[in-house]
C-alpha cells in the first residue's frame, strides 16, 4: 500500500513539475539575460518554439508563421518564443538568419540543450502552448505543412475558456 501511494505521489508531483517553465538562465539574440520562469505574456497565451538553423522542418514552421504572426498578434495577443539550440559556436549565425527571414518573435539561445533538456524536448521542432497562467497547455513534436493553423485554434480555444 505504501508503495501505491509513493506512486501516486510521485506521478502526481512529476505531473505538476512540468506544467509550468523550469528556471534556467538564458541569452536573447540581443545578448540580454533572461530567466525562463519569467517568460509571460501579460496574461495572454503563448508560443514556445524549439529550432535550430540546421531543421529544415523548424525553419518551415517558423517562416510559416511569421507569414501570420502579426494578424495572430491583432487577433489573440498571442507572443511566441523561439528557442534556439544551435551550440555556441554557430550561435552567432542566429541573429543574422532571424533578421534575414524578418521574424518578430523573441529568439533565446539555448547552446547547452539546458531548457532542451528542462523541458523533456527529444524531437524538433517541438512546441509548447502555454495559457495565460504559463501552464502548459498543449505540446508536440513534428511539423507538417498548415499545423500552425492548429496552434492558432489552440490560442483562441485558451482564450476563449478565460485561460
Amino acid at each position: 500500500m505504501k508503495k501505491i501511494l509513493f506512486a501516486v505521489v510521485f506521478i502526481t508531483f512529476a505531473a505538476s513539475s512540468w506544467a509550468q517553465l523550469p528556471s534556467v538562465t538564458l541569452k536573447t539574440i540581443d545578448g540580454r539575460t533572461i530567466n525562463t520562469d519569467t517568460l509571460n505574456n501579460n496574461g495572454k497565451p503563448f508560443i514556445i518554439s524549439f529550432f535550430s538553423m540546421v531543421c529544415k522542418p523548424c525553419l518551415r514552421e517558423l517562416n510559416t508563421i511569421a507569414e501570420y504572426y502579426e494578424d495572430w498578434q491583432a487577433e489573440t495577443g498571442v507572443k511566441i518564443f523561439a528557442v534556439s539550440l544551435d551550440e555556441a559556436q554557430n550561435a552567432a549565425k542566429v541573429k543574422p538568419m532571424v533578421d534575414r527571414y524578418g521574424w518578430e518573435y523573441e529568439v533565446i539561445l539555448d547552446p547547452n540543450s539546458e531548457l532542451k533538456r528542462a523541458m523533456n524536448v527529444q524531437l524538433i521542432p517541438h512546441v509548447f502552448v502555454f495559457d495565460g497562467k504559463g501552464n502548459i497547455a498543449e505540446s508536440r513534436s513534428g511539423y507538417v505543412d498548415g499545423s500552425e493553423e492548429h496552434l492558432l485554434e489552440k490560442v483562441k480555444e485558451l482564450i476563449a475558456e478565460g485561460k
